[in-house]
């Protein structure tokens, strides 16, 4: 693994190469160093992003399993769609409560589905710490395209792979990453919690 320099962003980095290299403990020693002199004045001046990486060393010097670093420590929640048009066993190709009526109840239930299933990994209102992917961001690169045609069909594209990530989870090197939600979370609830985080996007 490469050295980590100071000043870089260790949160691009696997979580699980994160706890486990040597690196990242020189960064902590490196970023400590740097910043704390045990003086008032140098606590006062020192910036709040250099506190949060500094929480992160407390965590792994005091020997948080690597494991737990995983995107995968989460029990998926079933959701009450009851009140949303159901969409039968076959899955739909893009965003079925995008628009038309049922659209702010999708939102609805899509926040409270959000916060009870992702927010844990992907943050609160969907602002990524850094570790996980950032939703806001699913259809940055869709949002450009002039064309019509060319946007709907990219919409279609991220929304199909929204649908199988969440269906069918995340792993790397038999670590889980991201639990499956299949048999948990109904379409219906999988596309309102798109529903949801197409009114959190965000350009760039």
């Amino acid at each position: 693994m490469q050295a980590v320099a100071l000043g870089a962003s260790p949160f691009a980095m696997p979580p699980v190469q994160i706890a486990a290299s040597a690196t990242w403990y020189g960064f902590c020693r490196n970023v400590s160093k740097t910043h704390f002199h045990n003086t008032q004045e140098t606590l006062l001046k020192t910036p709040r992003n250099v506190f949060a990486l500094l929480s992160v060393c407390a965590l792994l010097a005091g020997g948080l399993p690597a494991t737990a670093t995983a995107h995968g420590d989460v029990t998926p929640q079933a959701v009450d769609t009851h009140t949303l048009p159901q969409l039968g066993a076959d899955w739909r190709q893009d965003n079925p409560y995008r628009t038309g009526p049922a659209h702010e109840e999708a939102q609805r239930i899509g926040s409270s589905a959000y916060n009870q299933n992702c927010a844990r990994c992907h943050g609160l209102e969907a602002i990524s710490g850094g570790i996980a992917p950032d939703l806001r961001k699913l259809d940055t690169d869709c949002m450009s395209l002039a064309d019509a045609k060319k946007k709907e069909a990219c919409y279609a594209e991220v929304s199909q792979y929204f649908t199988a990530t969440v269906r069918k989870g995340r792993t790397r090197d038999g670590r889980v990453y991201m639990p499956p939600f299949e048999g948990v979370l109904s379409q219906e609830a999988v596309w309102a919690i798109k529903t949801y985080l197409e009114s959190r996007r965000v350009k760039d």
